[in-house]
């Protein structure tokens, strides 16, 4: 699953729908009805990571920080089911041309963009792979094409089969979206699903209905070899309201091997 759940803001007025506190026992719900094995979240703030690990049960695990220099501020945390998966070995980065500059931004973005690049082992099967999550810039063409460019340059420099989730803030068709799956080292799972149980929602909702004309910008994309059985964009409400403003992505993958 990949789910931008909103960064908490403040001073918001008790009847806005992006008030965190009527929306994090949504999330909470959303997350133990599906309870997904690997969770690449958006926007999280320290405390909201927290409730997320803490609302998902002691069987998961979380990896990532703070994108800004001192490791805090918002984020792209990781969340995994430790009972099925095996942490190997995780690091995060900034989306930058210096990637080991904590907080650092070199194309145009006015905030730090990091990605999170875990490898893992299936505690099942054995085959082991990657799971990365990122957040794109939300204004800078070139910083999304760039990191676009980064991401595919990463996952195509192992030979691991890799998974890739996040809002990338572009939509199918742009030039991030052509180069990050440039010479097929990525590919997006809604093309090769064997089955959409969704139609293919904008993924941007901003607390209203779903709309087929709205850009689906948050993908879970993967290298050529992983079949993916499912996928879905979930625009399930409680009790007439979402849980955040953008839906959740999700996606049955089988690793090849």
């Amino acid at each position: 699953m990949s789910f931008n759940i909103r960064r908490r803001m403040p001073r918001l007025l008790p009847g806005n729908p992006d008030r965190w506190s009527k929306r994090r026992p949504l999330i909470s719900r959303l997350l133990v009805s599906e309870l997904p094995t690997i969770l690449g979240v958006q926007e999280a703030l320290p405390d909201q990571a927290k409730y997320l690990r803490n609302a998902l049960g002691d069987n998961y695990r979380a990896i990532g920080y703070g994108r800004n220099t001192d490791r805090r501020g918002e984020g792209c945390p990781l969340f995994y089911d430790g009972r099925r998966l095996t942490l190997l070995r995780w690091e995060q980065t900034a989306l930058s041309d210096t990637p080991s500059v904590t907080g650092s931004t070199t194309w145009g973005n006015k905030v730090p963009r990091v990605l999170i690049d875990a490898t893992f082992r299936d505690r099942i099967t054995g085959n082991e792979f990657r799971a990365l999550n990122t957040h794109f810039d939300h204004r800078s063409r070139n910083a999304r094409i760039h990191s676009a460019s980064l991401v595919r340059a990463l996952v195509g420099s192992g030979t691991l089969p890799a998974i890739v989730t996040g809002d990338f803030n572009t939509s199918v068709g742009s030039l991030p979206y052509a180069a990050i799956t440039a010479e097929d080292t990525l590919v997006d799972t809604w093309n090769i699903a064997v089955d959409r149980v969704t139609d293919a929602w904008g993924t941007f909702l901003d607390y209203r209905p779903p709309r087929l004309d709205h850009k689906r910008i948050d993908w879970i994309l993967a290298t050529p070899g992983i079949s993916v059985s499912r996928t879905g964009i979930n625009v399930t409400r409680f009790d007439g309201s979402w849980p955040s403003d953008h839906a959740p992505v999700q996606a049955i993958i089988t690793l090849p091997g």
